[in-house]
């Protein structure tokens, strides 16, 4: 075994790692960036070394930096993690020449299935089934578009160096192919240095079914059994299980020796996945689609239901150690459900989101496994993958590991980044998913229904609450609902009109509303209304407060149960709500159910209308923190409604900014390469005039 290891990535996958060597006794090296600097994977590690700026480009794919970093600390071997250069054939080549174990497959493997074109060639020789689609490397945008109509559409356009649905474009309208055949170009050269791309037949409602490979360099190849992949948004995998609902052990049995095959083929050694396509009416008919020569970001499901260690295999297996089991040695006991935690928000289409982490609560124990990268403190920009941590649940069976993992995903706290976390725990209620009816169109299909429409009134009472300087009735009413009038700071007087204060919020994404409190005996009250140009605050009710009821115009009431230093409970149309809370300089944050909201409180009114005369419909604004990649227009350009003008990038996804309307663009703020803030104004876009209007 080695004794030092230097492992070339970040975030949670960099900390899983380290765990490992630590439990084998083996001496960890860490690499950061600027922006990683204060990282967990830093604080973790034995040893940890600068090796650049925040940009990737010049510090995680960095192959000069990595390789002086790991002779500086005198490592033996290198774990690239997955991500940025675990794929990368040259930098395998540089670490052996360099007198490094890569801790991987070979070069030439890494190589062979890193080019799908190549890959689907050889595993079809070995007697692999694959998906029908286009021939030959390097293939024009002509060829390409002629190779799709032939197919015919539904196509699927695919980078063929990357994975992770990076650059992967569905498409059902032959009219869009040139667009979408450059977007994907565009972010494959992003994602991978390398635009080559394919296309393959698009199978309607497919079930995304993986393979795990485990092969030593003594050529011995076990399969640990599949994974179910088949919940995804945007062609990335979201939630995974293992095993599969869908296959029964003959079917089982047949893609595993398929995927032993396909490793053999390219002389793979070490831990990769094979991954299939299967018709979810035929699981028999099976397509090989790729082999991922790395360890799989999902890897933790074979891990709970083997019984292994997939890393420290790995290791072993560099170190030049056979494997000591034979097909038949390998149990698949219970099952194993994971959940992707993301920073992004789904209040805002899923676009990728940032912070400050202000307060942190990962559950571990009792079936539940979670794998992370953060720290309370620490900070997530847009630089990197969105992908923050991974909470997997384990059980004697799939009912008990899907209650598992809601149930953690409920105590899951991230305050300070908005997440997919309270989405992720709706998807698992959806009936279908409960069912194992999957499919990998399934969550976008449904997607609407599992995010909810607005901010439930009670974040807003929660918030007004919360920034009360001394909220009344804190604490609980005893038996008979009565509290002392006189007990209470709330500024309610004898005979007098309740006190009320008007609070106004406004949170990321949404309309600005205001909030009016009143208390009294019976408790605080509260009433909600969104602000418009000129509103007034909700009229109280005139005289003495009297028992909890609406409020005129039919504005819900709310109630202050209970408010402690890390909870508040209120109530709300005769239903109670129980938050987790955490303050901080720039405002409060509140959580519930895995789902995050930011509250800053304004005062006056027009403080959360501010920049109100630069938006509207003609104002293009950033969706997310980024930099704009592309830019089409220039100031005085007459545009079309819906006409693409700039493209943003943040965390390897792009955003397309479209003209809302035709007519000229009068301003534009940004040129290529800049970096933008969430909601920055980007370019405006004055209507055409009407026919016949007058100037």
């Amino acid at each position: 075994m080695f004794d030092t290891v230097l492992v070339a990535n970040r975030g949670e996958i960099a900390v899983r790692v380290i765990r490992t060597l630590r439990e084998l006794g083996v001496r960890s090296v860490a690499v950061f960036s600027d922006a990683d600097a204060e990282a967990r994977h830093v604080r973790e590690a034995d040893t940890a070394v600068r090796i650049g700026p925040a940009p990737a480009s010049m510090s995680y794919l960095s192959v000069p930096a990595l390789l002086d970093a790991a002779r500086r600390t005198g490592a033996q071997a290198v774990h690239p993690g997955y991500g940025f250069l675990a794929e990368n054939a040259g930098f395998a080549r540089a670490c052996a020449e360099a007198g490094l174990a890569f801790i991987g497959p070979p070069a030439q493997a890494i190589s062979l299935m890193g080019d799908k074109i190549r890959a689907k060639e050889t595993v079809a020789a070995a007697g692999v089934p694959v998906v029908p689609g286009s021939s030959g490397s390097g293939l024009t945008d002509a060829q390409l578009d002629t190779a799709a109509r032939e197919i015919g559409t539904p196509v699927l356009l695919k980078p063929s160096a990357g994975g992770g649905g990076k650059g992967m474009r569905l498409v059902r309208d032959e009219a869009l192919l040139a667009d979408e055949i450059a977007a994907a170009r565009r972010e494959a050269r992003a994602s991978f240095g390398d635009d080559t791309l394919l296309v393959e037949r698009w199978i309607d409602r497919p079930r995304h079914i993986e393979i795990q490979v485990l092969a030593d360099a003594h050529g011995n190849v076990v399969h640990l059994g599949e994974r179910e992949c088949s919940l995804q948004r945007r062609h990335q995998k979201i939630i995974e299980e293992a095993p599969s609902v869908l296959l029964d052990e003959e079917t089982r049995a047949a893609m595993g020796e398929a995927a032993v095959q396909a490793a053999r083929s390219c002389g793979y050694v070490g831990a990769g996945t094979v991954e299939f396509i299967v018709p979810g009416n035929d699981p028999a008919s099976y397509y090989f689609m790729e082999m991922n020569t790395r360890l799989q970001v999902e890897h933790p499901v074979t891990e709970l239901i083997t019984g292994l260690d997939l890393v420290e295999w790995q290791l072993r297996v560099a170190a030049g150690e056979r494997l000591p089991y034979e097909q038949q040695d390998i149990k698949l006991t219970g099952h194993a459900i994971e959940a992707r935690i993301c920073a992004e928000d789904p209040f805002r289409g899923f676009l990728p989101s940032g912070g400050t982490v202000l307060a942190l609560h990962e559950p571990q124990g009792n079936g539940v496994r979670t794998d992370s990268g953060l720290g309370t403190g620490g900070e997530v920009g847009s630089l990197y993958d969105p992908m923050l941590s991974k909470v997997i649940a384990y059980g004697p069976d799939r009912a008990a590991a899907l209650r598992r993992l809601r149930a953690a995903l409920a105590d899951t706290v991230i305050l300070g980044v908005p997440t997919n976390a309270g989405f992720l725990r709706r998807l698992l209620a959806h009936p279908a998913v409960v069912a194992g009816d999957l499919d990998t169109g399934l969550v976008e299909r449904e997607v609407a229904g599992l995010v909810p429409e607005g901010v439930p009134e009670e974040v807003y009472a929660a918030a007004a609450l919360l920034r009360q300087p001394s909220p009344a009735n804190t604490s609980p009413m005893d038996g008979s609902g009565w509290v002392d009038p006189f007990s209470v700071a709330s500024g309610w007087r004898l005979g007098g009109t309740p006190a009320r204060t008007v609070r106004h919020f406004r949170l990321p994404g949404h309309d600005p509303v205001q909030v009016s409190l009143r208390s009294c005996p019976a408790g605080t009250e509260l009433t909600f209304g969104h602000v418009g140009e000129g509103a007034q605050p909700p009229e109280p009710a005139t005289g003495a407060c009297g028992p909890l009821a609406p409020m005129p115009g039919g504005k819900e009431t709310a109630r202050l149960i209970e408010l402690s230093p890390h909870h508040l409970t209120l109530e709300l149309a005769g239903v109670t709500h129980t938050f987790t809370h955490a303050a901080s300089p720039e405002g409060t944050w509140l959580g519930r159910d895995g789902d995050t909201w930011h509250v800053q409180d304004h005062d006056p009114v027009q403080a959360s209308l501010a920049g109100a005369s630069r938006s509207g419909a003609d104002t293009l604004a950033a969706p997310m923190p980024g930099t704009v990649t592309v830019v089409k227009v220039a100031v005085g350009d007459e545009v079309v409604a819906g006409q693409s003008l700039l493209v943003v990038e943040a965390m390897k996804m792009e955003h397309v900014i479209s003209a809302p309307h035709a007519g000229t663009v009068t301003e534009l703020d940004v040129t290529a390469g800049a970096t933008v803030a969430m909601d920055q104004i980007l370019a405006v876009v004055t209507p055409a005039e009407a026919p016949g209007e007058d100037a």
